[in-house]
């Protein structure tokens, strides 16, 4: 008998208890790679659209060449390859908490993974997101052309409750001291766009926009969504 599921590898995480797993996806035909917290699915390759339009959609509004661009969540890592597929791309950092996440790339357990750690571009790093965003920027920084955020489930419904202060108009005007003029920060979120949301990032940023991506949701057989917000920085 073939298992249907692979334990690739188990860690206990300031976080929780995190498993990422391998498994046959009847509706699809095709192996997936799972990641849970807990009992809690937090990701999954069976849909990887949003994650990547998190990418394509962000650096779009991005005008300019030689980007530098700040990745906060690694996760399966589509959407950090997204940004490098991005040929104006010249710096990518790929910030997570967990080094149990980055080790699953840097061991090529997943399928993104040769392809993001094999270009010399990349850089990951274990860190708190959160807790950069709220520091000043480093003396000389000029910083990032763009920062692509998917960490939490959505502005309300985050991973940590600690993170909840970035998604007001104080804590998204200390992430804007970490873009350069002219840059862009995209969020995705699990949620529908979400009108209080929208107003604290108008607060902060110019052309707010909530795009919602659609995709096939295979096991259901019909249509998800998620929703991706990108907004500009008003430094001149």
């Amino acid at each position: 008998m073939i298992a249907r599921f692979e334990e690739l590898d188990w860690q206990q995480t300031p976080i929780g208890e995190l498993t990422l797993r391998r498994r046959t996806e009847p509706a699809v035909g095709q192996e997936i790679y799972e990641v849970k917290l807990g009992d809690e699915f937090l990701m999954s390759s069976l849909f990887t659209v949003a994650e990547e339009e998190l990418s394509h959609l962000g650096l779009a509004a991005v005008v300019g060449e030689r980007l530098s661009v700040l990745v906060g969540g690694l996760g399966l890592g589509y959407t950090a390859v997204a940004a490098l597929r991005d040929p104006r791309v010249s710096a990518l950092t790929v910030i997570d908490r967990l080094g149990t996440v980055i080790s699953w790339h840097e061991r090529r357990l997943l399928p993104a993974s040769a392809e993001l750690v094999g270009d010399p571009r990349t850089t990951l790093v274990e860190a708190d997101f959160f807790a950069l965003v709220r520091a000043a920027p480093p003396e000389g920084h000029q910083g990032y052309s763009a920062i692509l955020l998917d960490v939490d489930h959505s502005p309300r419904h985050q991973l940590d409750p600690t993170h909840a202060d970035l998604y007001d108009a104080d804590g998204l005007r200390s992430l804007d001291r970490h873009l350069a003029a002219g840059g862009v920060f995209a969020l995705w979120s699990d949620d529908p766009p979400d009108d209080e949301f929208m107003t604290e990032l108008d607060a902060v940023f110019d052309d707010a926009i909530a795009h919602v991506v659609d995709f096939d949701n295979p096991v259901t057989g019909g249509t998800s969504s998620n929703t991706i917000y990108v907004a500009r920085t008003r430094k001149a």
